[in-house]
């Protein structure tokens, strides 16, 4: 059985800096025809920054929960930039840190039901400070190293709430009970 649906007519009903919202009239493989709103997103990158057996973790404000997150270094993919220039540039940019290794360890989407986001999640070892190191104007971000030893204790603690956080924290979880 085909699950696949055909796309008859796009409108655009919003297009911002980060997002464009769509309106998507299409046909379900029984023929019917539906409207489906899409979100279409850039994509991002998340990094896994390791250092001494702990985690590179930032703490920041998200407008839309209204609260100061728990998450590890992330950003936006810019138009025509390679997921891995976009994960080197959100390190130094989040963290003041360059990586000499950067390997891609998953891809994921946030919310399939809606939105196209795809989020690159990159390990990031061998970090030193970096040179280019320039803030975003409107980030406002506290760096905090945790041990791969707390990382049960966090996750369980409930503290963290972003997806992408809690998929790299059991990334490394699994890596750490694979090398036993």
């Amino acid at each position: 059985m085909s699950f696949e649906e055909k796309t008859i007519s796009i409108e655009t009903i919003y297009q911002g800096r980060m997002l464009k919202l769509e309106k998507q009239t299409v046909e379900l493989p029984n023929g019917r025809q539906t409207t489906r709103e899409v979100v279409k997103h850039p994509g991002a990158v998340a990094i896994l920054a390791v250092k001494d057996d702990q985690i590179l973790l930032i703490k920041q404000f998200r407008k839309a929960m209204d609260e100061t997150l728990i998450e590890v270094p992330a950003g936006k993919v810019e138009a025509g930039e390679e997921r891995m220039t976009t994960a080197r540039r959100e390190l130094i940019e989040e963290t003041g840190l360059q990586a000499e290794s950067m390997t891609l360890l998953h891809e994921f989407y946030v919310s399939p039901g809606f939105c196209d986001e795809l989020i690159s999640l990159y390990r990031a070892e061998n970090l030193s400070e970096s040179d280019a190191f320039s803030a975003d104007d409107d980030e406002f971000i506290e760096l905090q190293w945790l041990p791969f030893k707390e990382i049960t204790a966090l996750l369980a603690s409930g503290q963290v709430r972003d997806a992408k956080t809690i998929l790299a924290l059991q990334t490394v979880l699994l890596d750490c009970n694979d090398s036993n």
